[in-house]
C-alpha cells in the first residue's frame, strides 16, 4: 500500500475563521464540522488530504508547504492582495509583497492569526 497523508491538525485561535481564511485564499472547499463535538473544522486540500482546523487555548504557528500551477498562484496572488492580507517572499518577512522566492520561480508566505505560515510556490 503506497503510505499518502490524510490530514493534519492545524492549530487555531478560531478553527472556522481559521477554516474559512486559508478556503478563501486557496480557493478550497471547507466541510461540515468534524470529530467529537465538531471540534475539527476540516478544509479539503485534495482528494487524498484535508486540514483539520482545531481551536487550541496558545496555537503554536506551523509552516505548511504547497506546490501549485502557475494559474492557481494567480489566482492565490489575486485573493490575497483583494482581502489585504499581506505576503511575502520570506519566512521571516511574509509581508514585505515580494514574490521571488528563493527556491522557485515564483512564491510567496502568509500568515494567519495563529501564526501558520502558509507556503505556495508555482514554477513559473
Amino acid at each position: 500500500m503506497t503510505i499518502t497523508l490524510n490530514h493534519t491538525i492545524v492549530p487555531a485561535v478560531d478553527n472556522r475563521q481559521a477554516a474559512r481564511f486559508f478556503a478563501t485564499i486557496m480557493d478550497l472547499q471547507e466541510l461540515p464540522p468534524a470529530g467529537r463535538d465538531g471540534h475539527f473544522a476540516p478544509v479539503r486540500v485534495n482528494e487524498q488530504l484535508t486540514l483539520d482546523f482545531m481551536t487550541v487555548d496558545e496555537p503554536t504557528g506551523m509552516h505548511l508547504a504547497f506546490d501549485v500551477d502557475p494559474a492557481t498562484f494567480d489566482g492565490i496572488l489575486a485573493r490575497l492582495r483583494e482581502h489585504g492580507v499581506a505576503f511575502g517572499n520570506h519566512p521571516a518577512h511574509p509581508d514585505n509583497g515580494r514574490i521571488d522566492h528563493p527556491l522557485c520561480p515564483r512564491g510567496l508566505f502568509f500568515v494567519d492569526a495563529a501564526r501558520n505560515l502558509y507556503e505556495v510556490m508555482s514554477p513559473a
